[in-house]
């Protein structure tokens, strides 16, 4: 194999000759040899964009002649297409990863362009790692949102579609009160909604950004001029409402910004596990019945399981372990840094991913949700509980005494039609009476 010296303070080392990095790259790669998920690809764009900020502004300061600033723009945008042969776990805050950017770009760029000279031009780590995580995480923010909203109109259409079919709700996984199928399948697409919400909105919180800040956020070693110009130049490269942070040094140490964010991804995980939680309870209740994906078993013929609830289930599962990662990340980083931003990035761009794909295949699944109607209605007119819906008309102590007297020989909706009447016993349990929201 061919190969090339480079050196650094530490001395030489031999690199494959075509290899587009350098000696900082392979180092960590001989440093970090951990298996595992690699560094984002998400993040490997984001931090395309800020160099080509940071290009632009030292180009239009004097502190990069335009030629240089020129090929190192062009090289930004061949970055995205290759994959970061780094682990995401690694030591030094982002360093390595900041390091093999610098060097490909610098390696596309040609020119004798220096990666830390050039490209890292009045930069830090610190300042460049947390901007590109906050960056990839926004664009990751709205992809989600987008996939969160197609899940809402999903279950909204469901709600419709089954707004006349009466049920019986369950408390304690106890038979209570009447409500409709499409309530139930309401309240799921309420949830649904708030995370949509929620999403789109927390996005505010990743828009203050420490470009410029350097090493801790004094911003030493980098012209004033350049400081309050990078920031914006990255917001126009990205499209994104990004602002320089007025306090850098708060910026720079503390990650809080981020646990707010993975708090939130937490509740849509939450809202995740109880709903396809609650579509399987439904779906072995015969209540409904879920789309047939695949056999479901190896041994028992013809089994089907509702695999596609599953997946997601334990996709929120880890979404909840990485909002833990994030918190810790965060609470362990020390004084004028966080250490463990590697970690803190890969756990949250992950989640970002993971709960997007869940939430595009829940929205999938549940075109193909029908309910059984048949069998709703059988379980509806068994109840006894139905009788709480005519208290306002017979009140409690008759309802008991009705209760009492039940000898389970006709269904219960028939026995209280005998009882009462087969007029209020209709109206009472009309899909719009149960729904009507208190009685008149």
């Amino acid at each position: 194999m061919k190969t090339r010296i480079e050196k650094d303070f530490l001395g030489e080392k031999e690199i494959p000759a075509d290899a587009p990095w350098g000696i900082h790259t392979a180092r960590a790669l001989e440093n970090f040899p951990i298996p595992g998920s690699p560094v984002s690809l998400r993040l490997i764009a984001a931090l395309a964009q800020v160099k080509k900020a940071c290009a632009l502004a030292n180009k239009d300061l004097g502190f990069l002649s335009p030629e240089k600033a020129e090929a190192i723009v062009a090289a930004c945008d061949l970055v995205p297409s290759a994959s970061c042969p780094l682990p995401a776990l690694q030591g030094g805050a982002g360093t390595s990863t900041n390091m093999f950017i610098n060097e490909v770009i610098a390696h596309h760029a040609g020119q004798g362009i220096h990666p830390i000279e050039d490209v890292n031009l009045h930069q830090s780590t610190n300042d460049v790692y947390p901007t590109a995580v906050k960056v990839a995480a926004i664009y990751g923010l709205r992809a989600l949102a987008e996939k969160i909203e197609g899940l809402q109109g999903a279950f909204q259409r469901l709600e419709r579609q089954f707004a006349h079919i009466p049920t019986i709700g369950k408390t304690e996984l106890v038979d209570a009160v009447p409500l409709t199928l499409g309530a139930e399948f309401g309240a799921f697409a309420e949830a649904f909604a708030r995370d949509r919400w929620r999403t789109f909105k927390c996005e505010e919180r990743l828009r203050v950004v420490n470009l410029g800040g350097t090493a801790v956020g004094t911003g030493l070693t980098a012209p004033r001029s350049y400081i309050f110009l990078v920031t914006d130049k990255l917001r126009e490269i990205t499209g994104l409402g990004l602002s320089r942070g007025e306090n850098l040094i708060d910026q720079t140490a503390n990650a809080d910004a981020f646990v707010e964010v993975s708090g939130i991804m937490k509740a849509a995980s939450a809202n995740l596990l109880k709903i396809c939680g609650d579509l399987r309870l439904l779906h072995m209740l015969r209540k409904i019945k879920l789309p047939a994906v695949q056999a479901g078993s190896s041994i028992m013929p013809g089994k089907i399981n509702p695999v596609v609830l599953e997946s997601v289930m334990q996709i929120g599962i880890k979404v909840q372990a990485n909002d833990f990662i994030v918190t810790e990340c965060a609470s362990r980083g020390s004084l004028q840094i966080n250490e463990f931003m590697p970690l803190l990035a890969a756990a949250l761009l992950e989640s970002l991913d993971l709960l997007a794909c869940a939430a595009g295949m829940l929205a999938t699944h549940a075109v193909g949700i029908e309910a059984n109607e048949a069998e709703c209605a059988r379980q509806f007119n068994q109840a006894p509980e139905l009788v709480t819906a005519f208290l306002p008309a017979i009140g409690y102590d008759r309802a008991t005494e009705l209760v009492g007297r039940f000898d389970g020989k006709d269904d219960f909706r028939t026995y209280l039609e005998n009882e009462l009447g087969a007029e209020l016993v209709a109206k009472t349990l009309s899909a719009q009476n149960l729904m009507a929201l208190g009685h008149r």
